[in-house]
């Protein structure tokens, strides 16, 4: 009987809706006897507790929500992790537009669902980076395109806008490799330049044989001439 008057029992002001909510007081039991205790055990006993479980619904759409992203992140070329913390409508507005100009998927990502999609894709090792606010950029045609874009932009804005982390054909790339991708030109002014490359000695040449031609008295276009007769 001692026993019992020195231990607690669980009060609520309105146990139907308080203990559901858990929204429970433990008070000592001695403010109500045994016949106070054995009344409120009754009562918990007859309560039926709610488990706050997840909704299905909420479930298969965060799922859907990841399978997404793992998608995208499977079909892109390269993608660009950043913290956008400090950047202004305006300046989110810009970015934006400039990203779509060159064809750069960028969105807002939960981390949670994120995480999930970068580990079915094998990509752990971001995991360390998706805290706090995060963005991806992503690319299928032009790799180039989101690392010139944002380190701009992380150049112009300080502290305020950050690039965590990047990747490229599934690959997580250093810091050193992300800075070396963004002092890279647009794609297609780095084919020109590798063609340019290419073609330039073959135009050397060229030149070189037409001057020795000419002073022979003879064009490059004796020889074909010759041929036809």
């Amino acid at each position: 009987m001692w026993a019992l008057r020195r231990q607690q029992v669980a009060f609520a002001v309105n146990p139907a809706e308080d203990i559901n909510k858990g929204l429970i007081v433990f008070v000592p039991l001695r403010l109500f006897g045994c016949r106070g205790f054995s009344f409120w055990a009754r009562l918990i006993n007859r309560v039926e507790v709610k488990t706050h479980m997840p909704n299905a619904k909420v479930l298969s759409e965060k799922q859907a929500i990841v399978e997404a992203l793992a998608e995208r992140i499977r079909n892109a070329s390269a993608g660009v992790l950043v913290d956008y913390k400090g950047i202004t409508v305006a300046e989110d507005t810009e970015l934006r537009t400039e990203m779509r100009k060159e064809e750069v998927h960028y969105t807002v990502v939960k981390n949670t669902l994120t995480r999930k999609a970068l580990d079915k894709l094998g990509l752990n090792e971001l995991d360390a980076v998706l805290n706090g606010t995060t963005s991806l950029a992503t690319a299928e045609k032009d790799p180039i395109a989101p690392f010139r874009i944002l380190s701009d932009y992380s150049k112009k804005l300080g502290e305020r806008f950050n690039i965590k982390a990047a990747f490229m054909d599934g690959k997580v790339l250093s810091e050193s490799e992300i800075a070396e991708m963004a002092e890279l030109p647009s794609k297609d002014a780095l084919y020109a330049k590798v063609l340019g490359t290419m073609i330039a000695p073959i135009t050397g040449l060229a030149v070189c044989l037409g001057q020795i031609l000419e002073q022979k008295g003879g064009s490059l276009e004796t020889p074909a001439a010759e041929a036809a007769e």
